[in-house]
């Protein structure tokens, strides 16, 4: 029997396989685009920096390395230290007896006015020239008779060399381990010394234009040749680049190339010397032994804290069978573990007593796990 022509339900018809064969164009379309994105990222994939997964179980609220942080822990206004001019761009700091620390804010050198002229011990890049400023606001006249060298690092000492320039007869002074680094530096900005001291634990005088110095070299610690500079008259300090007073060190404990050697000095500072006043190299504000205390017992809490993750993470957990036969992913994995229960445990009672304590604060963990393992024991 022949259908009856019926245009409406025709065109109704046509409208639903018109609507299907779009709906089936978009689904493959959809498909092919899926499948390659998925492509696309298994051929990333193919690269270990394309797979970051979520973060681990337990990740602390503080945001790791490499990751872009809008806003960091507030500084307490105590931390800041004290204003500096910005018309004169930095501050000099009457400590008594002749003694006097000058800083940017970031650095730290120290002035002795002595009777036949000034001693500096070290100088910094960042303040350069203002060393020069400082020295004719507290001895008006008075020339640049001697240079001593904390240690060798640039950012302590960079700008001697332009001291040397303006004083050509200046004496400068350091430990021998710091001569030998500065003889294979030959670098003009930091001029070899003109004298040394040597051996560990030793006490070198000092005494020019009536002012007497002492110092020692406790054995490695920050650097080879890191000195303690001690001022009995004023009953100032100056060990650089180890205690940070009210902050968090510097990251991995200030780059110390002997962390068992760091945890020594700090240790032992506060019953080896009668001060007052540390000047430590950086930062705004001059410190304390109170400062010495804190960080000491912050780095006992970091010893512990990290000794306990390392005792109690499991090596491997959660990697997938392929990555189990990676070593060094085996080790990864576990560093990172470790780090985390590290941060974790130290950041209630912490993250508000040292200024900048989110910001170094994964270094630290990475840095004791790592010296616990290879060094063994600090504490």
């Amino acid at each position: 029997m022949e259908q009856e022509h019926q245009p409406g339900t025709r065109t109704r018809s046509g409208f639903f396989k018109t609507s299907s064969i779009v709906m089936t164009a978009v689904t493959l379309v959809s498909l092919v685009a899926v499948g390659g994105g998925i492509a696309a990222a298994a051929q990333k994939c193919s690269t270990s920096h394309a797979c970051w997964d979520p973060p681990y179980a337990n990740m602390p609220d503080i945001a790791p390395p490499m990751v872009h942080t809008s806003k960091y822990l507030p500084v307490p206004p105590a931390e800041r230290g004290p204003a500096i001019d910005p018309s004169k761009g930095y501050r000099v700091q009457s400590l008594g007896s002749g003694a006097y620390m000058v800083t940017e804010g970031v650095y730290q050198s120290m002035l002795i006015v002595h009777a036949n002229g000034v001693l500096a011990i070290d100088a910094p890049p960042s303040i350069g020239s203002k060393i020069n400023q400082a020295i004719e606001d507290v001895a008006p006249g008075k020339k640049l008779t001697h240079l001593i060298y904390s240690h060798a690092h640039v950012d302590h000492i960079g700008f001697a060399g332009e001291l040397k320039k303006a004083n050509p007869g200046i004496v400068i002074l350091a430990h021998e381990e710091t001569q030998k680094l500065l003889a294979r530096a030959k670098d003009a900005r930091r001029p070899v010394p003109t004298e040394t001291f040597g051996g560990i634990g030793q006490k070198f005088a000092v005494k020019v234009g009536g002012q007497s110095l002492q110092l020692e070299y406790p054995g490695p610690n920050h650097e080879p040749g890191n000195i303690e500079i001690y001022h009995e008259a004023s009953k100032t300090l100056m060990l650089v680049d180890v205690v940070f007073p009210g902050w968090m060190m510097w990251r991995r404990f200030a780059l110390a190339q002997d962390i068992p050697g760091y945890f020594e000095v700090v240790r032992n500072v506060n019953g080896k010397y009668d001060f007052a006043v540390l000047v430590s190299g950086h930062l705004n504000r001059a410190g304390t032994k109170a400062d010495v205390s804190n960080q000491l017992e912050f780095m006992r809490d970091l010893h512990a804290a990290t000794s306990d993750a390392l005792a109690h993470t499991k090596m491997g957990e959660g990697l997938t069978s392929n990555d189990l036969t990676n070593a060094w992913a085996v080790f990864d994995n576990y560093i990172d573990r470790v780090t985390i229960a590290c941060v974790n445990e130290l950041t209630p009672k912490w993250k508000s007593r040292l200024a900048g304590y989110d910001v170094f604060i994964y270094d630290q963990c990475m840095s004791m796990e790592q010296s616990l393992r290879l060094d063994g024991p600090s504490m």
